[in-house]
């Protein structure tokens, strides 16, 4: 394990690479968003058959964040972080040549099997900083990942205008095999071995579930957020392609750029996080989460309200995960690797559902459909963290 001291581990310079790399990686799981109606049209899929391209890729990650995460508490860290990130690369690469929709599945699946990378990245990250920039630290990394999955709809839609929708799928390859050389360069070499064989470590996943009530009180807020995220995002695409908006893939991933707003609210969350302000942060995130879909649903024919909409989920959804990744990370820092797996296992679990029920949602009810399923899904989030107030936060929180 390095012995460096935390200023010395955890340059700016490293911290803008691991958020750079966050994004990326995390990208890699949305670039088929803004492109659904173009690719349903293709393969000659339904709405609902298109919208279950996104659940392969987000059960790929919950997969890998099940059985991979975990082992960065066994292996030298920057060697495996490099290895996954070549390995997606190859994920994409598939995606991209597929010449059916069942290779495109399964390389969607396969890379988001190894994008879980950047949930190597978070913690590593939260391990290196010191105690009294923690937050802020993970606020920035988190901020790369949520501008990633934004942005991701933004490149894959301008890309698409350029070359068809199969460009943005080579090009991310490229930048995540660039992305694996930078890293290989400028990470430190960390290894903390958790002192247990594999078969084990799974099970003391399972075991800090069962054992740590904030934990789970976090994680089931955590994967009732993702699915709010993943019902409007997964639609949305499918609304502007529609009357009355008519957009090309071109400008539906521009709407990427709105959401990527939602960022700015990580680092703020990491500072309040820091401060011990996490219960007024969650439960006012929860707030805007659930008043949002107000606007959404006006945006099936207002574009003014959906983008307010857009930003407020997004801007609710970043401070509230940021707030719980730093209250997990406080539970054990010999094991902020399987404690990641444990609530970004549930975290992702509730994308592939939200995933899965929006492109259902708005088969079978349109717009109104998705905005019910959204705010349904929201409300619920909030009703938790109002129950979990107490258990769901350190004894140490008083505000």
């Amino acid at each position: 394990m390095s012995e460096h001291s935390h200023s010395a581990r955890l340059s700016r310079s490293i911290v803008a690479v691991m958020a750079t790399a966050t994004g990326l990686a995390v990208a890699s799981n949305y670039y088929a968003q803004p492109l659904l109606d173009t690719i349903a049209r293709q393969f000659d899929m339904s709405s609902t058959a298109a919208g279950t391209l996104i659940t392969a890729g987000q059960a790929g990650y919950a997969i890998g964040l099940m059985l991979l995460v975990p082992l960065g508490d066994l292996f030298e860290k920057r060697r495996l972080i490099v290895l996954m990130t070549v390995l997606s690369a190859i994920g994409l690469v598939i995606s991209g040549a597929a010449p059916t929709v069942w290779v495109l599945f399964a390389g969607t699946a396969l890379t988001g099997l190894f994008v879980v990378v950047a949930q190597l990245l978070v913690p590593f990250a939260a391990t290196l900083a010191a105690d009294h920039e923690r937050g802020r630290v993970v606020g920035t990394v988190m901020s790369g990942l949520l501008i990633g999955i934004l942005l991701a709809r933004t490149a894959a839609g301008a890309l698409a205008l350029v070359g068809g929708w199969r460009t943005i799928y080579f090009v991310a390859a490229g930048l995540m095999l660039i992305c694996a050389l930078v890293l290989w360069r400028m990470l430190p070499r960390h290894h903390s071995h958790a002192g247990m064989r594999y078969p084990r470590l799974l099970l003391s996943v399972l075991k800090l579930f069962v054992e740590e009530p904030l934990l789970r009180a976090r994680a089931a807020i955590g994967g009732l957020l993702f699915a709010a995220f993943s019902v409007l995002w997964t639609s949305l695409a499918f609304l502007l392609a529609r009357p009355p908006y008519h957009y090309h893939d071109s400008v539906i991933g521009l709407f990427g750029l709105v959401g990527a707003a939602g960022a700015l609210a990580a680092s703020a969350a990491g500072r309040l996080a820091d401060h011990g302000r996490t219960r007024w942060s969650t439960l006012i995130g929860l707030a805007l989460l659930a008043l949002s879909w107000v606007a959404i649903d006006m945006g099936s024919h207002s574009l003014a309200a959906l983008i307010i909409g857009i930003v407020v989920l997004d801007l609710a959804v970043q401070g509230v995960h940021v707030t719980n990744q730093g209250l997990i990370y406080s539970l054990d820092a010999r094991a902020r690797n399987r404690l990641t797996s444990a609530y970004m296992t549930c975290y992702f679990l509730g994308g592939a559902f939200g995933s899965l029920v929006s492109g259902m949602a708005f088969s079978w009810a349109g717009w109104r459909g998705v905005c019910l399923t959204g705010g349904a899904i929201s409300v619920a989030a909030l009703v938790l963290g109002l129950l979990f107030g107490q258990s769901g936060a350190p004894k140490k929180d008083g505000h």
